[in-house]
């Protein structure tokens, strides 16, 4: 289907949400893939994973960006030729990218049950505004806003759960604030966050 969700951000800022019901052969159709790109979408031996690719092109044509236009780093982050920072994310029925001129990051993940017996792994001082009758959907957030700020974060060796606090939140918010605390690195981002069709949206922005 064409585009799930459009968000403006403050002008600078465009998220775009796409979710896919189409068949593998249905996304190769109208997208033309580098060299590097085809090789890597054909390594990827899960059907869902490519669908996932694709479906991350098909959101930077409407951009008007072709695949030739992103390339990625050493550390597997992406990057936009025109200077323009950029995140990608996709997870099962969903994709999702987020174009800015400032940094950001950006994750969408299904809501599922086994996030709760991982959630020590990643959850800090958090725990204690969590609430336990809403567990499953707060931990996906906060593992969205993490992995979020995770991507911004340019040197990499982040811990989850030492380098990557979360500001207390509730679910009817919509946004927190979260922060990437590490060395001499010491920076604040804004949090959103949305639940669309069984899945949590978010986004971080400087």
């Amino acid at each position: 289907m064409p585009i799930f969700k459009n968000i403006v951000h403050k002008e600078q800022t465009q998220i775009l949400v796409w979710q896919i019901t189409e068949t593998l052969e249905e996304l190769k159709n109208g997208i033309e893939l580098t060299e590097a790109s085809n090789l890597r979408l054909k390594s990827t031996n899960s059907e869902i994973h490519q669908k996932g690719y694709l479906s991350v092109r098909h959101l930077l044509k409407i951009l008007g960006y072709s695949d030739s236009d992103l390339f990625y780093t050493p550390d597997g982050k992406p990057h936009l030729k025109d200077g323009k920072r950029i995140s990608v994310t996709h997870s099962f029925d969903f994709a999702a990218i987020i174009v800015s001129d400032f940094a950001v990051g950006i994750d969408i993940e299904r809501q599922r049950d086994k996030i709760i017996k991982i959630a020590p792994k990643f959850v800090g001082k958090e725990i204690e505004f969590i609430d336990k009758k809403k567990e499953v959907e707060m931990l996906t957030v906060l593992w969205g806003a993490k992995e979020s700020l995770f991507k911004i974060h340019p040197d990499g060796g982040l811990l989850f759960k030492e380098h990557l606090p979360i500001e207390p939140f509730q679910l009817s918010d919509g946004k927190t604030k979260g922060w990437i605390i590490k060395d001499k690195y010491y920076e604040s981002f804004c949090i959103y966050f949305e639940i669309i069709e069984g899945y949590t949206l978010v986004y971080a922005v400087n």
